[in-house]
């Protein structure tokens, strides 16, 4: 009996005097932890901004394969990082729409996770479109302002509005934003833009919410060129219209401008600016007794009712005395160079008179003083 306990614990020394990874030896080597695929936007998320980036990322693994797709089935831009540990979306998303997404990683062992999901985008309660103004590629002058409307209703939010919108000059110009009206947002330079500016101007509207359930339509932008320095000068009682290039007399008119005595027919002071050009104007006013009164060169600096044009029935105080009823009558030939010369844009600079502009014009950006102007911007 002896000799078999000995015997037996002899033999139970031997089975644990070595390491060989027994009852005492070193644990045995676990699997590595699968892949934890994320999305942002959250699988099930609702009213997701559409100019939130879609990202997919991986923790202890990398990405094999990620797919964002719209309700019609089309993919969404994207690329994967060069680590491989995530994926970001390459385009803006669609109002109101559910877009599915399927990733798949794989660990450190070559083990594969899938996981896919959706989310849902959303829906205005309105898109109202905005437009823009200068145009692409137009040439204008100096005294143009940039200007962005909203037709179909006044954005609530004016500041996010303003904080969308961008310009870009060749040169350093000093400007603001102001709102001129509900629905009216205007961008002038402190001073008249200097020449040849080129300029670009960028509207980051869509998506950007307006207030009241409405947000952007669409973004907008534009890129044009300030012409020649180019200023229109008329000191009414002078009866003459200065043309200045670059700040020197470059022409100069013998005009009849609006009645002296009458406030109401005055060619109002104020710095207005060449809003359209037509080589035949009707200028017809009932309210005065006269129709179908036909002007040619006619040259629109205001909405109030202004016009620089010919006028040789009134050739007799053309560079005499004032007997228009508010506009720059110039005889035939001169209106014709002017005409000819002017660019939508250019600055018409009116003093002298008994009245002054009123800001009701549609382009009355130049009537506020810089001051006034800052202050009307969302973001003074």
């Amino acid at each position: 009996m002896v000799a078999t306990m000995v015997a037996a614990i002899a033999l139970l020394a031997s089975c644990t005097s070595e390491g060989g990874g027994g009852i005492a030896g070193s644990p045995e080597a676990k699997d590595a932890a699968a892949a934890k695929i994320a999305f942002a936007p959250a699988n099930g998320t609702a009213d997701v901004a559409v100019t939130e980036p879609v990202k997919i990322t991986v923790d202890g693994g990398e990405l094999t394969e990620a797919t964002v797709t719209n309700p019609e089935g089309a993919p969404l831009a994207g690329q994967i990082a060069a680590d491989k540990k995530s994926w970001t979306s390459g385009e803006v998303l669609g109002y109101g729409k559910t877009y599915n997404y399927t990733a798949k990683a794989k660990n450190a062992d070559g083990k594969e996770t899938t996981e896919s999901g959706s989310f849902t985008t959303l829906a205005p309660a309105s898109t109202p479109r905005a437009t823009i103004n200068p145009g692409d590629n137009a040439t204008v002058g100096v005294g143009m302002p940039v200007s962005i409307k909203f037709p179909e209703g006044a954005p609530e939010d004016k500041a996010a509005v303003e904080k969308a919108l961008k310009v870009e000059t060749s040169v350093p110009v000093e400007g603001s934003w102001a709102w001129i009206s509900k629905t009216q947002v205007d961008w002038r330079p402190k001073e008249y833009w200097p020449a040849n500016t080129q300029v670009k101007v960028t509207a980051s509207l869509y998506g950007v919410a307006y207030g009241g359930g409405a947000y952007g339509k669409a973004d907008l932008s534009t890129s044009f060129t300030i012409g020649r320095n180019q200023v229109v000068k008329v000191n009414t009682p002078d009866h003459v219209m200065n043309v200045y290039r670059d700040g020197s007399l470059y022409a100069s008119y013998p005009s009849s401008n609006g009645e002296d005595a009458n406030p109401d027919l005055n060619t109002p002071n104020g710095t207005v600016i060449v809003m359209a050009k037509e080589e035949v104007g009707d200028f017809s006013n009932p309210r005065y007794g006269y129709t179908n009164v036909m002007k040619k060169w006619a040259v629109r600096i205001s909405n109030h009712g202004e016009f620089i044009h010919e006028n040789n029935d009134n050739a007799a105080n053309i560079g005499k005395r004032n007997t228009s009823h508010g506009c720059v009558n110039l005889l035939e030939a001169d209106a014709k160079a002017y005409f000819d010369s002017a660019l939508i844009g250019d600055p018409v600079e009116i003093t002298g008179s008994q009245a002054n502009y009123p800001t009701t014009s549609d382009v009355f950006d130049w009537l506020i003083s810089w001051e006034q102007w800052k202050s009307m911007s969302a973001l003074s």
